[in-house]
């Protein structure tokens, strides 16, 4: 098994229909692609209710693997397109990934061949 070194995971959850200018903000501060799951969420900022019944808000959650020398760049602009900075907006957060394997261009680019 070849697998590649040195990555992070930004994990990145958003109100659904933010996702777009998220990645379009990533991509442009260096990642190559990334990963959207739908998902529902509760939390301080998302007590909402319908006719007296609670309501988990829709999410998306966008997972970016990236070149550890990049995290910093990309995550700051996910930040900002995002404007994860305000309350009830989403979060964003990094994981240190031991392995990342399945990227064939990575892979060919670290062994030298094209």
């Amino acid at each position: 098994m070849t697998s590649i070194p040195n990555h992070d995971l930004i994990v990145t959850i958003i109100k659904k229909g933010c996702c777009e200018c998220i990645i379009k903000a990533s991509k442009e501060a260096g990642a190559e692609g990334a990963t959207i799951i739908p998902a529902r969420g509760t939390g301080i900022h998302e007590q909402k209710k319908l006719l007296g019944i609670p309501i988990e808000p829709e999410k998306e959650i966008i997972l970016t693997i990236i070149p550890d020398e990049k995290t910093d760049q990309v995550l700051e602009s996910i930040i900002k397109a995002g404007k994860l900075e305000k309350p009830g907006t989403g979060i964003a957060f990094v994981l240190d990934v031991k392995k990342v394997t399945g990227v064939v261009h990575l892979i060919k680019a670290m062994n030298g061949k094209k």
